[in-house]
Formats: C-alpha cells, sequence, structure tokens
C-alpha cells in the first residue's frame, strides 16, 4: 500500500449516474482487481474505488454516485487527491483457461476492463457479458470491444 498524490485530467458522466475519473500519477505498483482508497474534503472515511485501468501514469476510475462521497467526486474537475493504492490482491490470471468469461454487472464492471486488457496481452481469448438494469446504464461496452473482447450486454 502506497499513500499518494495524483492529479485530476479529467472526469465525465458516462450515464447519469456513472463518471469516469481519469488521473495522473504513480501507477507502479497498481494491478488489476485491486481498488484504491480515496480521500475526500470534509468526510471522515475515504471512499473506496475498483481500479478500471492503469497504465504509463495515468489511473482510470470509474464510480457510480451513490451518495456524499461520490457526489463531491462527481464535481471535481481539477486538483489533486489524496489516494491509498495496491490494495486487494488482484487477480492471478494464471490460474485462467486460454478463453476465461469475464462476467460483470453495474459498478462491477470497470474491475473487469484492466483484468481483460491482461488476459489478451497472455494471448487468451476472453469473452465479456456485462449486465445492467436499463438500457441507459449501458458503459464500457465499446471499450471491452475495442481491446478485442467478444461482449454481450443483458438489461433487465
Amino acid at each position: 500500500m502506497k499513500q499518494l498524490l495524483f492529479t485530476i485530467k479529467e472526469n465525465v458522466a458516462l450515464t447519469d449516474s456513472v463518471y469516469k475519473m481519469t488521473l495522473s500519477g504513480d501507477t507502479a505498483d497498481i494491478k488489476c482487481g485491486q481498488f484504491v482508497n480515496i480521500k475526500l474534503q470534509g468526510l471522515y472515511l475515504r471512499r473506496p474505488i475498483s481500479v478500471c485501468d492503469c497504465e504509463d501514469g495515468v489511473l482510470t476510475l470509474v464510480y457510480k454516485v451513490v451518495g456524499k462521497g461520490t457526489e463531491q467526486m462527481s464535481q471535481m474537475t481539477e486538483g489533486t487527491l489524496d489516494i491509498l493504492t495496491g490494495l486487494g490482491n488482484g487477480y492471478d490470471t494464471s490460474l485462467s483457461s486460454d478463453k476465461p468469461l469475464l462476467l460483470g454487472g453495474g459498478v462491477g464492471v470497470p474491475p473487469l476492463y484492466k483484468l481483460c486488457k491482461e488476459l489478451i496481452s497472455e494471448g487468451k481469448k476472453p469473452s465479456v457479458i456485462l449486465g445492467f438494469n436499463t438500457k441507459d446504464e449501458i458503459f464500457y461496452e465499446n471499450e471491452f470491444k475495442a481491446l478485442g473482447a467478444e461482449v454481450k450486454v443483458t438489461t433487465a
């Protein structure tokens, strides 16, 4: 675990309640499947957010606005954030088959993105199933397809 400062590069809405925040900073020790804890002004507890992607000093977090902390995050367009990184064990991709199935829904989708990238870089061919409540809540479908994964989306 490391405590680091990251600079906000971008924070954009993907849906009515889901945002993608891109930050710059030291991403060297972050693995797929891990999460970060973000310190927010005026709030006692840090906010745990799954890592969507990290590469070359750029950390991508995709989060849903569900309370005061994530509401505060959705309003941020610049500045720095105090973040604890390298939390959680992450995924051990050596345990997967050559054709793994990745299944996630809602805010369970973002941590699968970096996992999918890693599996593909290892020569594996993941299939991805993404679940959402409604058509309006769908995000990251095209990003998974751009990686070369077979993607199916389901809604209620």
